[in-house]
């Protein structure tokens, strides 16, 4: 069998190094990196919004109900209504120029900005391409592209700074059932939580120092909003909520902020279960009642704004602490495709691919 450099000698597509002369075209031999995020409907009419919560909201990591319980309620009553709501809160903050959502215009422009850096480094022996949990590009589609273009070893990047299995998890199960269906199958590496990575601290502290600076007063509070989860999780063993709380404190650490001047919350409650607290919609209303009339507030789960930050932390979150009596709301945006993000991508990539170059 030849080995990995005879192919990624042989330029472009071609016949391998001492191959019969009637071999097939062969794809050099290349590592590819796989970007993943949570997901997008591809558009946001009804029928598209209800594909795309349909697929989201059956996934057992997300809503963990038994299927003869939670499908006759989510086909019958959720998915007649949802779809409405949520395609107008789509509609709101939509990318009409390439008509696309926020996050996959961020997506992209992050998996361009790691090519073009990795490139620098390893020439065409790195191919970068992103994908999407729910919705398009899809994860199978993305794991079938890099197969076809020789990438023999994947590095499977899902987006999330603090592990949970309603994201990362669910991403990693849904590239290996892509695996399950392949004769030849890439080797893959997931790469872990990054919460604590300095670059990814030091990226955060960054974002609010900038955000800070540009404001004429101080923020009386900073608060950190991450997505919610069911208490029971927590319970079960999910280690998300002490990875929030981890940033939070590593954060506060960097910036040489009291600890009075920084919240942990949550958001984005569905269903009727307990989830973690405090709520975030709730805590921004007590801080303004408690005075504090100036808070800034960021979102360090989300590697790129989305309809849980442009929308719900823009407009429900806002309007709850203005309602209490808050006077200035400051949202500082997520990493998004920030020079500082896109070098802690390229650091954690290339320590994942060490020994695969």
């Amino acid at each position: 069998m030849l080995d990995m450099q005879t192919r990624l000698d042989a330029p472009g597509m071609g016949r391998l190094a001492h191959a019969p002369a009637d071999h097939p075209p062969v794809a050099p031999a290349r590592v590819g990196v796989l970007l993943v995020n949570l997901g997008t409907p591809d558009a946001t009419d009804y029928w598209s919004m209800r594909r795309y919560l349909g697929e989201f909201l059956s996934d057992r990591r997300v809503i963990d109900y038994p299927a003869w319980l939670w499908q006759p309620l989510l086909q019958l009553i959720i998915l007649s209504k949802r779809p409405f709501s949520s395609g107008e809160a789509y509609r709101g903050i939509w990318n009409n120029e390439l008509n696309e959502s926020p996050l996959l215009t961020t997506t992209r422009s992050q998996a361009e900005k790691v090519r073009t850096a990795l490139t620098l480094s390893h020439g065409d022996r790195v191919v970068v391409d992103f994908a999407m949990r729910y919705g398009n590009p899809s994860t199978d589609a993305a794991i079938r592209r890099l197969k076809d273009q020789g990438c023999e070893r994947i590095v499977f990047f899902p987006l999330y700074p603090q592990y949970s299995a309603p994201t990362t998890a669910t991403a990693n199960d849904h590239a290996f059932r892509t695996l399950m269906k392949m004769n030849w199958q890439p080797a893959i590496r997931t790469v872990p939580h990054y919460c604590e990575h300095p670059l990814y601290i030091a990226a955060l502290a960054q974002s609010v120092e900038r955000a800070y600076a540009a404001l004429d007063h101080r923020p009386d509070v900073l608060v950190t909003s991450y997505h919610g989860l069911p208490v029971r999780y927590l319970k079960e063993g999910d280690p998300y909520h002490c990875l929030c709380a981890k940033t939070t404190r590593l954060l506060r650490e960097k910036l040489g902020f009291p600890k009075e001047e920084v919240a942990l919350t949550f958001q984005s409650r569905f269903g009727p279960e307990e989830w973690l607290q405090p709520y975030t919609v709730e805590e921004v209303a007590r801080l303004a009642g408690a005075g504090k009339k100036s808070i800034a507030i960021m979102a360090p789960a989300f590697s790129a704004d989305c309809v849980e930050t442009l929308e719900e932390i823009n407009e429900e979150i806002r309007e709850s602490f203005e309602e209490a009596g808050g006077e200035r709301f400051t949202y500082i945006p997520c990493l998004n495709d920030d020079e500082a993000h896109i070098a802690m991508m390229v650091a954690i990539l290339e320590n994942e691919m060490q020994g695969w170059l």
